[in-house]
C-alpha cells in the first residue's frame, strides 16, 4: 500500500519536530521533508510533489495563506491542510479561498492529525479517479520554451531595475506564468533590496563546483510573495569576479525549459555577461529617460546592438515620461531614430515610496499610472495560445550569427 507523503511547513523548528514525532507512529504516512518558510516550502514541494502539505498560517516573510495560494498554482496535485491556533471563521474562510482542503486547530493529538490527513488524501484520490487523472501529475515534466528578456540601460538611475522588478512581479502574480528574475549587476545588484528579500545564497555559490545543474540553481532561488523566483547577485562586490559569462550561459540554459519568462537585469555596460544575455535573449529592452546625456548614449548603444545584428530584438522603453521634461516621446523617437515600444509615466511620489518600502509599485500603488503602464506591458508581452511554428527556426538563425565574437574583438576581450 502506498504511504501518504507529507511536507511539514512551520517557522518554529520545535513545532516541526513535534509534528514529525506525532506522525512517525503512523504506518501509512511518510514525512518526506520540512520547511521553515513559505518560500522554502514552495521549492521543496515543486521538487518532491508531496501528497499532503501541513501549512502553518502565521509565518514571517510569506504567511500560510499566500503560500497556499501559490502551492495551488504551482503544485496543484498536492493538498494543503492549514494549521493554526486561530479558530475564527474568518481564518477558515480565507484558508479555503486560498485553496486549502482542510483546517486543523493547534494543539492537536496525533490520531486527530492522522485522521485529517487520511480523509483529505482519500477525498483527493476519489476526485482524481472521477476526473480520470493519474494519481501523480508532475506539471514541470513538460518542457517550457522560456522567453529571455535582457534589460539594459546606458547608465544607472534611469529606472531599469525598477521596471524589471515590477514587470516580473506583475507577470508572476497572475499565476499563469512561471517567472524568474536574475540579477546580473554582479557587483552592486539591488533586485533583492527592491523586493525586500534577504539572500542566503547567491549566484556566486553556484560557481564553487563543476557544471551547474538546475537542482543546484533551484536551491539558491528566493521566492517573492507574488510567486516570482529570484536569483540574487553576489552580496559583496569582490565576489562578482567569481561569476563568469560561461556560468551565466549554463544558468540560462538550465532554466530556459523550466520557466515561461526569464528576466535578466544587466549592469549598465557592454561587458561579457550582458553581451551573452543579448545573444541568448528573445528580446532586449533598452530603458531610456528623457534627458540629453541618456539619449546620446542610447543612440550609441543602438548602433552597437545593430552591429551585433540584434536590432530586431530591441524594445525601447521610455521611462518617466512627462511634459515637464521639455520634450515629448516624438522628440525621443526622432533623436534615437527608433520607435518607442513602451512608455512609463512619471509618478515619482508612488515610486520613491514603494522603493523605500521594498514593495513593487504594482503591488503598493496598483492604481498609479506607472502600474497601469506595467499591466499594459504584460498584456502585450504575454502571448495567445497560438504558437508561431517558425519560432524555433528564427531563434536558431539568430544563434548561428554568434555576434558576441565580433564585439569581443571590438572591445578587446
Amino acid at each position: 500500500m502506498k504511504r501518504i507523503s507529507v511536507l511539514i511547513v512551520d517557522d518554529i523548528s520545535d513545532t516541526r519536530d513535534s509534528i514529525r514525532r506525532l506522525l512517525q507512529f503512523e504506518d501509512d504516512i511518510e514525512v518526506l521533508g520540512e520547511a521553515g518558510s513559505g518560500s522554502e516550502a514552495i521549492l521543496i514541494a515543486e521538487e518532491k510533489r508531496p501528497d499532503i502539505i501541513l501549512m502553518d498560517i502565521n509565518m514571517p516573510e510569506m504567511d500560510g495563506i499566500r503560500t497556499t495560494e501559490l502551492m495551488t498554482l504551482r503544485v496543484p496535485e498536492s493538498s494543503v491542510i492549514i494549521m493554526s491556533v486561530q479558530e475564527e471563521h474568518a481564518y477558515l474562510r480565507r484558508a479555503m479561498m486560498a485553496g486549502a482542503r482542510e483546517y486543523i486547530v493547534k494543539p492537536f493529538a496525533g490520531d486527530e492529525l492522522a485522521s485529517v490527513i487520511a480523509k483529505v488524501y482519500e477525498m483527493d484520490q476519489q476526485r482524481k479517479e472521477a476526473l480520470g487523472e493519474q494519481s501523480k501529475v508532475c506539471n514541470d515534466s513538460k518542457k517550457r520554451n522560456g522567453e529571455i528578456i535582457s534589460f539594459f540601460s546606458t547608465k544607472g538611475g534611469v529606472g531599469k531595475t525598477t521596471i524589471a522588478t515590477n514587470l516580473a512581479v506583475q507577470l508572476a502574480s497572475s499565476g499563469k506564468w512561471k517567472v524568474l528574475l536574475i540579477d546580473l549587476n554582479l557587483q552592486f545588484g539591488d533586485v533583492a533590496v527592491f523586493l525586500n528579500l534577504v539572500p542566503k545564497r547567491t549566484m556566486a555559490d553556484l560557481t564553487e563546483s563543476g557544471p551547474i545543474k538546475y537542482s543546484e540553481i533551484q536551491s539558491n532561488f528566493l521566492t517573492h510573495s507574488s510567486g516570482l523566483q529570484v536569483l540574487a547577485a553576489p552580496t559583496r562586490p569582490e565576489y562578482a569576479e567569481l561569476v563568469t559569462a560561461e556560468h551565466v550561459e549554463q544558468i540560462l540554459s538550465e532554466v530556459k525549459t523550466r520557466f515561461d519568462y526569464i528576466i535578466c537585469d544587466n549592469v549598465s555596460r557592454f561587458e561579457e555577461v550582458s553581451l551573452l544575455t543579448f545573444d541568448m535573449a528573445t528580446q532586449i529592452w533598452l530603458v531610456v529617460a528623457m534627458d540629453v546625456p541618456t539619449l546620446k548614449n542610447a543612440k550609441l548603444s543602438l548602433e552597437v546592438i545593430e552591429g551585433l545584428h540584434h536590432t530586431p530584438k530591441v524594445q525601447v522603453v521610455l521611462n518617466r515620461t512627462s511634459k515637464e521634461m521639455g520634450m515629448d516621446p516624438r522628440d525621443v523617437e526622432k533623436s534615437l531614430n527608433f520607435k518607442i515600444s513602451y512608455k512609463i509615466p512619471s509618478d515619482g511620489r508612488a515610486l520613491v515610496a514603494s522603493l523605500n518600502q521594498g514593495v513593487p509599485f504594482v503591488t503598493s500603488y496598483p492604481q498609479s499610472k506607472a502600474s497601469e503602464a506595467i499591466r499594459s506591458m504584460v498584456e502585450k508581452l504575454t502571448p495567445s495560445e497560438d504558437v508561431d511554428p517558425n519560432l524555433e527556426l528564427k531563434e536558431q538563425r539568430r544563434q548561428n550569427l554568434s555576434p558576441i565574437k565580433g564585439l569581443r574583438r571590438v572591445f578587446g576581450f
